[in-house]
This record gives C-alpha cells, structure tokens and sequence, in this order.
C-alpha cells in the first residue's frame, strides 16, 4: 500500500471544508487535484472514504476511521515543523505579526522604532481581526484584545487602549452636549463586526438605532470620519495621530480593552520571535500615555 502524507493533507482539508471548492481554495491547487489526490488514496487504502453527495463530500465510516489518525498525523507534523524553526540559535529570519487593522496602522506607523538593532530579522504584518491558527504557522505573533482558549498559546498582557468618539472640525464645532451627540449622523460598523469595541456604546447612544454608514474596518470607518460623514467612536492612538479630527469628551470608560501578546508556546524562545516580541513589548510601553488615551489635545472638544 503506497500513500503520500501530501495526499493525507488533500483528506483532511476534503473533511474540514466538505467540497472540492473550498478545499482548492485553502490547498492553492486546483479541483481535479483534490479529486485526484483523494481517488489516489482511496486506491491506496482500497475503501471509499467519502460519500460524493450533489452538494458535498460526507466521511464514509472508513473515512471516519482514518480521519482521526490523519488528525494525529497532522498535530505531529506541525509540531515538528514548529519546533524545526527553533534549531538554529541565531536571530535571523522572517515573524509574522497579525494584529486587527487599526493595531496594525499602528505598529506601521511605529516600524523603526520596533526594528531598531533589528535588521537580521524580516517582519510581515498582516491586518486581521480574524484569529490566526498559531499551531500552523499561519502568523508566529498576534495581537488580540482577546485570549482564546486554548492550551497551547502563551500570552502577555501588553496593557490598555482606549476608545473615544471623534468628528472633523465641521461636525465637532459647538457639539458640546452629550445629548445633542445623538442627533448627528454616526458611523459603525456592520451586523457581522458589531463586537469590535464602542459598537454597544454606539448603539445606546443611539437609542437602539444603526449608524447611517456601516463598514468592516477600522481604516475604512477612519477615512468616512476624516471626510465629515458623521462621528464614530475610534482608536485614540487612531483619532488622536489626525490633524483634521477632534476628540469630543474624554475617553469611554466603558470601552477601553487590554491588548494581549500571543503566541505558540513552541516559538516564544526562538531567538527572531523573543527579538520582536521584546521590540512589541518595549514599544506599548513607551507608547502607554497615547495608547490610554492620555495625549489630550487642543483639538478635543467637551461633553457636558
């Protein structure tokens, strides 16, 4: 019986995804590469392991027998992998860093800073509030205000950022009333991004109704602010870096969330991981005072 650990690979994405189109898309390959991986094992195993249904692939019972095995496989292959990238002791390389859009402007706007006596070390920054997979490799660092649950991770608590309502200089002039703040037109984002932090606020601002403009992410809804569409409660180490806007009253209280460091608990030693991790760490702390919101400027405007 000759099998390949690449066509085991093309079963478990088939099982996960369940059709040949969203396997293709995750395998970077195309249909009938699915469809001849899988007959190829099947061949191999002598048994059918899926039910080729209209709309989807189902496990057979001898699929089901091997997909916990194939699982096993997998878990132990990525291990490998992950603890393969820690065998050479030296602080060169490429990181990944995912952290959500507006975290990622950030850390961009921050980059020299975060890569000084660094230069050995590539970083990639990729802009997502979606949670990597850690165990794949698919980033080496994340920035979340959530800790997931999971055992594998290890995380730090970077600290603290803060959350404000803002507006372009039309909009916030003579606003003064909280009550008034209502009657304006307000940015948010969509149903599926109503978790992002100051959408609840937004909401009992206005009384149960929805912002007139709604996106799904933090930079789009920036630019609809700095073009005068209406206020949005936004990122003060966003809103407070834009000449053009200004903050009206003080931080949300109720808004704030802490920023958390995460990462596999096989990479955290690895020399270009701990480099940059210590260059993260470093950087919110230097940066705390404009992170919670500290840096009043002239441009904000009270609420009584």
């Amino acid at each position: 019986m000759a099998w390949h650990w690449d066509d085991l690979r093309v079963f478990l994405v088939l099982a996960r995804e369940g059709n040949l189109t969203a396997a293709a898309r995750e395998l970077e390959v195309s249909h009938p590469t699915v469809a001849r991986r899988v007959k190829a094992l099947e061949e191999a195993f002598g048994a059918r392991l899926f039910d080729r249904l209209p709309d989807r692939f189902v496990l057979t019972t001898a699929g089901e027998e091997l997909l916990a095995d194939a699982q096993g496989m997998e878990q132990a292959a990525e291990t490998i992998h992950r603890r393969s990238a820690g065998l050479s002791d030296t602080a060169h390389g490429t990181v990944r860093l995912s952290a959500g859009e507006a975290m990622t402007a950030f850390l961009a706007r921050h980059m020299p800073r975060l890569r000084h006596n660094m230069q050995c070390i590539e970083i990639e920054l990729v802009a997502s509030h979606m949670l990597a997979n850690l165990s794949r490799r698919e980033a080496d660092l994340l920035i979340r205000d959530q800790v997931p649950d999971v055992a594998s991770i290890v995380t730090r608590k970077l600290g603290r950022t803060a959350y404000a309502v803002y507006g372009n200089a039309d909009l916030a002039r003579g606003r003064g009333g909280r009550e008034r703040l209502s009657g304006m037109p307000w940015l948010g984002f969509d149903d599926d991004h109503s978790y992002m932090p100051g959408q609840r606020w937004t909401l009992e601002m206005l009384s149960g109704g929805r912002p007139q403009v709604r996106v799904n992410n933090w930079l789009v809804l920036l630019e609809a602010v700095r073009a005068g569409a209406g206020l949005a409660v936004l990122p003060c180490y966003l809103g407070d870096n834009e000449p053009v806007l200004h903050r009206i009253g003080p931080p949300l209280e109720e808004v704030a969330v802490d920023q958390w460091l995460l990462v596999h608990r096989d990479l955290r030693n690895l020399p270009r991981v701990r480099a940059v991790m210590d260059a993260v760490i470093r950087l919110f702390q230097e940066e705390r005072v404009a992170l919670e919101g500290g840096c009043a400027s002239r441009r904000t405007r009270a609420v009584a």
